[in-house]
């Protein structure tokens, strides 16, 4: 119906010039004149130009888009250049070059600008998009308009080329140091959850209670009239998954950019990381360590969103058989809460190493109502960490190394 509606509209337009120039030629012969006439010959240059506009073919123009690059950090400037060639000669008055394209996160950015051609066959535009938002974003469109001066004869055409950009969250630089296990009955030993290779037998020695039955060298044992059981080697496990809020807040983007900055110093320090978040989808990367990992999970955070109806409680009552007790979790959310501290507390009563990143504003902190729930969630062997907006580095800055 609308691209019906734009044929109906350039017919009346067309028609409506011969009727001008039918009107102005009436008036000459009839009125007579030097004015009369001037006003006609004036008149009909540009008359006969909108016809020729009518007539000319804007398919003419061969339209490229040139990116300099397709991945991106948040806040960085794209610049975009689009050439324009043609084979003809035929003088244009002017020509408008609007390029659009559209993102996952909902927004829109357009470059537009009038060029003047007259008789030039090739013609550049440039422009550039200053702090791109997160997200991926797709080039779909390039529109041409065109029209004589008087504005009577217009003309468009829509150029599909897509290109798609990826634009990564902004990353801080942090150092990453293992957080201590804290408990109800207070706080361990080791910063690290200590598991026995079991296949691996380095030595014996004598039973204690708790060792398992398996454990038990019945030679050894036999040997020396009491029971022993298998020494195996000790290694420790430094794995951490990460479970991020997604809930519809003001701070999601900030959230989202601690999230990246975390992995990343993880992943760095050599340790292995997995993510759960949940938006409209449901998305877990199990624990892994790695540059492979880390391009994994800096893909999705580039693409995640917001989701208005889930919070951070209901995701851990959802996913809690997904969590390894083995493993550190860290939750990372903008808004601490009772619920979340309740079942926070009833996983860290199963075991689990609970750590939780409250993100607040630039030179904020914590509410007055959130230190209160955060002093209840220590009572339950909960760590709550508060982080400022331009201060990631700052999270880990009371952790012993």
């Amino acid at each position: 119906m609308k691209r019906f509606l734009q044929k109906l509209n350039r017919i009346w337009k067309l028609i409506l010039l011969f009727l001008l120039i039918a009107m102005v030629f009436s008036y000459a012969m009839f009125q007579g004149g030097f004015v009369s006439w001037f006003l006609f010959y004036s008149f009909l240059p540009f008359a006969l130009y909108g016809l020729f506009v009518a007539a000319y073919p804007i398919r003419d123009w061969q339209v490229k888009r040139k990116i300099l690059k397709y991945e991106y950090s948040a806040k960085e400037e794209m610049h975009v250049e689009i050439e324009l060639t043609r084979n003809t000669f035929f003088p244009v008055f002017y020509i408008v070059v609007r390029d659009s394209f559209s993102s996952t996160i909902g927004e829109k950015i357009m470059g537009k600008k009038m060029l003047m051609p007259g008789f030039k066959r090739r013609l550049t535009f440039k422009y550039t998009v200053k702090e791109l938002p997160r997200g991926e974003h797709v080039f779909d469109q390039i529109f041409l308009q065109m029209g004589d001066p008087l504005g009577l004869i217009e003309k468009e055409k829509a150029y599909i080329q897509v290109d798609r950009i990826l634009v990564y969250p902004p990353v801080e630089e942090m150092v990453y140091k293992p957080l201590e296990n804290h408990y109800e009955q207070g706080m361990t030993s080791s910063k690290e959850r200590v598991q026995r290779d079991t296949t691996m037998a380095v030595g014996i020695r004598e039973y204690q209670p708790g060792d398992r039955f398996s454990w038990i060298n019945w030679k050894a044992s036999a040997r020396r009239n009491t029971m022993m059981t298998k020494e195996f080697e000790q290694k420790q496990s430094h794995d951490i998954m990460i479970v991020m809020d997604c809930q519809e807040n003001k701070r999601f983007e900030t959230v989202v950019s601690f999230t990246a900055s975390i992995i990343r110093a993880i992943l760095k320090k050599g340790a292995q990381v997995g993510l759960l978040s949940v938006d409209s989808d449901r998305t877990i990367f199990p624990i892994r360590g790695g540059e492979s990992q880390q391009q994994l999970l800096l893909y999705h955070l580039a693409k995640v969103r917001t989701a208005k109806n889930i919070t951070l409680s209901e995701v851990l009552d959802n996913e809690s058989s997904q969590l390894q007790p083995q493993a550190t979790i860290m939750l990372i959310t903008s808004q601490l809460t009772r619920e979340l501290v309740d079942k926070a507390g009833w996983l860290a009563s199963k075991r689990y190493n609970i750590a939780v990143f409250v993100i607040a504003g630039k030179k904020e902190g914590l509410s007055s109502g959130e230190k209160t729930l955060s002093a209840f969630a220590a009572k339950r062997g909960i760590r709550v960490i508060p982080v400022s907006e331009g201060r990631f580095k700052e999270a880990f800055g009371e952790v012993v190394a």
